[in-house]
């Protein structure tokens, strides 16, 4: 079969939101198909949104036999068989709208483009053969703010095996970027309250300098600068397996975030048990407290204890890794499972 894949991107900044996209074409060549991979570059800047959501719904792309569309706002592409692997909204414009993260006015203007954006969403998905999430969470917010429901499909890792647990050091680590929604600062905030000489590896890059600046400005001002390890770079694939075969646990607390994410995944395949917050949304999707890992408030005491807890308690944290491993598959978080339902 002859699919194209399409999805937007933000141009110099990589995350998870293009592995999705370039695993699935993998696996599908790997199942015998012909693949075309169709990125658009996209900014969520008011004055600039509409002019890029005309690009995509001008696209021709009537030679493929399906289209699987990803990331805002591919989903705006016209074909017969589309198909949605949707992950996320342009936030800002929909439940990050009453939130400090909005970095425009609410005034009639910008209300407008909301609901012209939202209305533009709901009658491009509509068109959709089939929508699927990639979380419990995004569904939810389809359905919230679009009316529309959907299927989760958690989104599995690439070549699994590459991950795998060796030891156990004194190391919380979190591989994302670093980004003020990820809350790396609060783990940094948590380590003052820590009893135990527990150390933390933050590791991914930022779109900017400030919020690695204010990370090492915040170790400074607490006094554990020498308990934090920061790789302000991207990290390899083979690097994050090293990291993740050797920490004591994972650490993945962004706010309301639209999956389980990856950090968590990758940490679970590498039956590492995965500290995260009441509010940080699809994580919550895959961990249990205290059975695949520690659930507590987004306050530094509370991430504290947790951090002692798991630095103490070397047993329980191995036996929380070892179920996370074990909820991969109680979750059926597979490629064939992907395959099988985008190509139904």
């Amino acid at each position: 079969m002859r699919i194209a894949l399409c999805s937007s991107f933000v141009p110099f900044i990589n995350g998870g939101y293009r592995n999705i996209v370039e695993w699935l074409e993998s696996m599908l060549r790997d199942a015998g198909h012909e693949v075309e991979r169709v990125y658009l570059p996209e900014v969520d800047t008011p004055g600039l949104l509409f002019q890029q959501m005309a690009a995509f719904r001008y696209i021709d792309l009537s030679a493929a036999e399906r289209v699987i569309c990803f990331r805002p706002q591919s989903h705006l592409i016209q074909h017969p068989h589309k198909i949605v692997w949707f992950i996320h909204h342009l936030r800002v414009f929909y439940d990050l709208w009453d939130s400090s993260y909005r970095n425009f006015p609410d005034d009639a203007k910008h209300r407008g483009i909301r609901d012209a954006l939202r209305a533009a969403d709901t009658a491009a998905l509509r068109e959709a053969r089939h929508v699927f999430s990639n979380s419990q969470v995004v569904s939810d917010r389809l359905e919230r703010y679009n009316g529309l429901k959907s299927e989760p499909l958690f989104p599995p890792v690439l070549n699994p095996e590459r991950f795998h647990h060796r030891s156990m050091n004194d190391e919380i680590v979190c591989i994302c970027r670093l980004e003020d929604h990820k809350r790396q600062h609060l783990l940094i905030e948590a380590l003052k309250y820590c009893r135990t000489p527990v150390r933390l590896r933050l590791c991914g890059l930022s779109g900017g300098a400030a919020y690695f600046d204010l990370l090492r400005q915040l170790a400074q001002d607490h006094g554990v600068t020498g308990r934090v390890t920061m790789d302000h770079r991207w990290i390899s694939e083979e690097e994050k397996a090293d990291f993740l075969a050797d920490c004591l646990a994972a650490a993945y607390i962004p706010v309301d975030e639209d999956s389980y994410g990856y950090p968590t995944i990758e940490a679970a395949h590498a039956s590492k048990s995965i500290l995260t917050t009441t509010d940080s949304g699809g994580p919550l999707e895959f961990v249990v407290h205290e059975v695949n890992g520690l659930i507590t408030p987004p306050q530094p005491e509370a991430l504290g204890e947790a951090m002692d807890r798991l630095y103490e308690n070397r047993a329980d944290s191995r036996r929380m890794g070892a179920n996370a491993n074990t909820r991969v598959g109680e979750l059926n978080i597979s490629w064939s499972h992907v395959l099988e339902r985008l190509l139904a």
